[in-house]
């Protein structure tokens, strides 16, 4: 907006399209961090991240100067895409970039699972209690995610009857190590290099720690169901009902979700613990507690004030929120969604009934009550599965191949609910009648007033082939892309 027209109708019109509208309700309080002096609306500053790790699938020579010379295995970052070419950067080496063919590199998947040093998700105390175990001796070490950096690691590792702790970070191009003077395109790199480098860390890497792993192992989570008492039923799903709850040992209010004795069979239920005792992510909700000695188990995770983005939608402030609002909350979505890509586990549930929705619109996925850590590329449930045939890929619908492409679908339309502000996804068709106009060709419309960006975007989630789906760390970067462009947008009215 120029100086000149700053007080014109016109101007002032396209000005108050950005304007929170709590003139007109005013017992609704502007998130925190989108409220400023003017009434503008703000949204935080992106976040510069990692660049993800990326190989080259086949040789590529190079034929003119803007393209890159790679060898089958080389490690990239990925700088840009640019048609059917992406603008790549090599990791090792001389560090060049250049141009390649799009489909001559793949994204590295994080696979630490596999490793028998890789921990997870356990603190400090933890590691140290492992390590001094008498199985343990000098020598051996686990590695663990960071606790004040979820997309960091730490090396823990017994030497000399004590236990050293050190940090792994990451570059910007998303590099691993531990002192600035080398790094490493894999974690898996670093650790062999300090196994047979023991005196560039300081302390001996031989063996990983040895522990004796009890199937359903619930510590440190188990505690008395006397500590919580039950105040009010938020909801209830396939597994079982979910209530609000005050834990009464830490004076704080949680979510609890009971199991549903006649529709699931218990270890269902604790597969769901598992998934959520070994995932760590911001974007993820987090577990705090279980009670799994009697009836009804309880999982004990966080409480997000404002409850599931469905609900949340459906609310007076819900309805009034902006396309900007609603960007911002989908790329969390996509950034816990990528967490979950990187390490091969599929929701095979994702719509805005699982997404938890808490103060200054922050957004968590929940509900890994269907997910699957699954080995290959695509998990085929049994026919007796439950679908939600209405936010689930075709090819999952009619022959139960889930993948993370078909979760990549299911965001499409997590999108489209978002957009429509809560409209019911092919309202007033039946199951049946969905999966037919599916496969004539048909998708969901653009929701009224939605970006014809975010739209495309929806589209590209709906590529009738899985293989030509974007994966989630694309759709973050869309979006965060799309929701950058709004921000200064804002910032310069």
């Amino acid at each position: 907006m120029e100086d000149c027209c700053r007080t014109c109708m016109p101007c002032l019109s396209r000005l108050w399209n950005w304007v929170w509208p709590e003139f007109h309700y005013p017992n609704i309080t502007r998130p925190a961090e989108i409220r400023t002096v003017s009434g503008d609306i703000s949204v935080p500053a992106p976040k510069k991240k990692p660049t993800q790790l990326y190989a080259a699938l086949f040789d590529f020579e190079a034929r003119s100067e803007e393209e890159l010379t790679v060898k089958e295995g080389d490690k990239l970052s990925v700088i840009e895409k640019r048609g059917d070419y992406v603008l790549a950067k090599k990791l090792t080496g001389t560090l060049e970039s250049g141009l390649l063919p799009a489909n001559y590199v793949a994204l590295v998947q994080d696979e630490f699972a596999k490793y028998k040093w890789y921990y997870g998700n356990i603190n400090r105390q933890k590691a140290e209690q492992l390590l001094l175990a008498p199985q343990n001796k000098n020598g051996s070490f686990l590695v663990r995610i960071s606790e004040s950096h979820s997309d960091e690691y730490t090396i823990s590792g017994r030497n000399e009857g004590q236990v050293y702790h050190y940090r792994i970070r990451r570059s910007v191009i998303g590099a691993y190590f531990v002192s600035e003077k080398i790094s490493f395109a894999t974690l898996d790199e670093l650790i062999r290099y300090y196994q047979t480098n023991s005196k560039g860390l300081g302390c001996p890497l031989e063996q990983p720690c040895v522990q004796q792993r009890e199937l359903f192992d619930m510590e440190p989570w188990e505690r008395p169901r006397e500590e919580f008492k039950l105040q009010r039923k938020l909801g209830e799903g396939h597994f079982g009902e979910v209530w609000e709850a005050t834990w009464s040992s830490k004076n704080q209010k949680v979510a609890i979700k009971m199991l549903k004795q006649e529709d699931t069979k218990q270890d269902e239920f604790i597969k769901e613990v598992h998934a959520l005792k070994n995932l760590h992510h911001p974007k993820l909700i987090k577990l705090l507690a279980m009670c799994s000695r009697g009836e009804p188990v309880y999982i004990v995770t966080e409480l997000m004030s404002k409850g599931s983005l469905k609900s949340y939608l459906a609310t007076p402030e819900g309805q009034i929120l902006t396309s900007a609002h609603l960007i911002y909350m989908a790329s969390q979505v996509a950034e816990g969604m990528a967490y979950l890509e990187d390490r091969h586990i599929v929701h095979r549930d994702l719509a805005a009934r699982n997404i938890l929705v808490g103060e200054d619109l922050i957004c968590k996925v929940a509900d890994f009550g269907l997910a699957r850590i699954i080995k290959d590329s695509v998990y085929t449930a049994s026919r007796s599965t439950k679908i939600p045939v209405r936010w689930t890929a075709p090819e999952a619908a009619l022959y139960q191949r889930f993948s993370v492409k078909s979760d990549v679908w299911s965001f499409g339309v997590l999108l489209y609910e978002m957009m429509s502000r809560g409209k019911m996804p092919y309202d007033g068709k039946s199951n049946k009648e969905v999966l037919e106009i599916l496969a004539s060709g048909y998708r969901l419309p653009s929701p009224p007033k939605c970006p014809p960006n975010i739209y495309r975007i929806m589209l590209e989630c709906w590529n009738p082939e899985p293989s030509k789906r974007p994966s989630f760390h694309a759709l973050h970067s869309q979006l965060d892309n799309i929701y950058s462009r709004l921000y200064f947008k804002t910032i310069e009215v």
